[in-house]
């Protein structure tokens, strides 16, 4: 129901009531302005388009919080959407007065050194935090809390490619590692860079979670956290349990590991002093022992890298690799390491190769056979 009415002092307040029964008016000085006003509102309403103007006055900050806790996460994405909401430069703004220029600004502020950190973030991590906070803002368009949504189409920083981005240690320098590795640590490097085992997946492992006779190693949960008070054993990321079959040689330093006498006991695979491996504890551990092997800069990621760029060189396909990497798709798997694959050009000239090998060997009988 709407209607237009001119007031004692000459302005025209335009009336109606939304669909909850909510009156609203506005009031103006021309008559054409407010039948414009009305119109609009009253089309809105028919195409189902409306939104209450009271309803963007909420900050984003109390928008996500609210809808980041009707979301099913689990834990470690939930901690990643929070720490994307952290870091947005619009936190105290009313959702309808964000603006593409404030998210724009938010993604500048990302790109560039900031408090402690000496550069600006990864475009990876940009992208990811984008993500997080373009899910409020298109949630916020469905819940018609905003009409529009502020972050569509802001461009981002880009990705370098993969092939400049990733670091592989070689066979010798893995090689190092494990063996100036302390005798407790080793077992714990052999399972990430031969089992291909992240950080917390191997730190997560409990002993049956080894199956010795069969030679597998399963991947069930994941130990979450920077330090021991933080530290929690959650589900592995989407799509990423799994059973590994690892070789001969790694499951014989696993058994030659849980063989030797640990004290205090712990129901860990891997422990320092009976207490769980976490993000600062392994990194620790691992930074000591690139140190001794005279290793630069490579992290326990790198180690997974290695795994994989080993599977691709025997021959293995992308399904084989993705179901061992744990990736959820093997679209996953050819973005970070499709580089490692042969290429179209690489094979047509190992065939190329093996024909004229082929013929010169055919050349080479033919003139044997022609001088007998």
């Amino acid at each position: 129901m709407a209607s237009l009415a001119r007031r004692p002092d000459g302005t025209y307040r335009p009336r109606y009531r939304d669909e909850h029964g909510k009156e609203h008016a506005r009031h103006f000085k021309r008559k054409v302005d407010a039948q414009r006003w009305l119109d609009e509102v009253t089309a809105a309403m028919v195409t189902g388009d409306y939104v209450d103007p009271a309803a963007g006055r909420i900050t984003f900050r109390a928008w996500f919080t609210e809808w980041s806790g009707r979301q099913v996460w689990e834990r470690g994405t939930m901690l990643a959407a929070r720490q994307a909401a952290d870091s947005v430069t619009f936190a105290d703004v009313p959702m309808r007065q964000i603006r593409p220029s404030h998210v724009q600004q938010w993604v500048k502020a990302m790109s560039q050194p900031a408090g402690g950190r000496r550069s600006g973030l990864a475009p990876s991590t940009i992208r990811t935090r984008y993500n997080y906070v373009h899910m409020a803002m298109r949630a916020a368009v469905v819940d018609r809390i905003i009409k529009a949504d502020p972050s569509a189409g802001v461009p981002l920083p880009r990705a370098r490619k993969a092939a400049a981005a990733m670091t592989i240690p070689a066979v010798e320098e893995v090689g190092r590692a494990l063996d100036v590795a302390p005798t407790w640590f080793r077992p714990f490097i052999a399972v990430c860079a031969v089992a291909g085992l992240r950080l917390g997946e191997a730190a997560g492992l409990r002993l049956e979670d080894v199956d010795f006779l069969r030679r597998t190693i399963s991947v069930r949960h994941q130990l979450q956290g920077e330090t021991s008070s933080t530290t929690e054993l959650v589900a592995p990321e989407f799509g990423s349990e799994r059973v590994v079959h690892a070789p001969a040689e790694l499951i014989a330093v696993l058994a030659e590991h849980v063989r030797r006498p640990v004290l205090p006991q712990s129901h860990w695979l891997f422990s320092n002093g009976g207490l769980p491996l976490n993000r600062n504890s392994a990194g620790h551990q691992w930074r000591q022992v690139r140190k001794a092997a005279g290793l630069d800069g490579y992290t326990l990621h790198d180690l997974r890298h290695f795994y994989a760029s080993g599977l691709i060189a025997s021959g293995c396909d992308v399904v084989t690799v993705q179901r061992a990497l744990g990736h959820s798709s093997a679209t996953i798997t050819l973005g970070v390491y499709s580089h490692l694959w042969p290429t179209a050009e690489d094979r047509t000239r190992a065939a190329a190769g093996d024909l004229m090998a082929a013929a010169l060997g055919a050349r080479a009988d033919s003139l044997r056979t022609e001088t007998l």
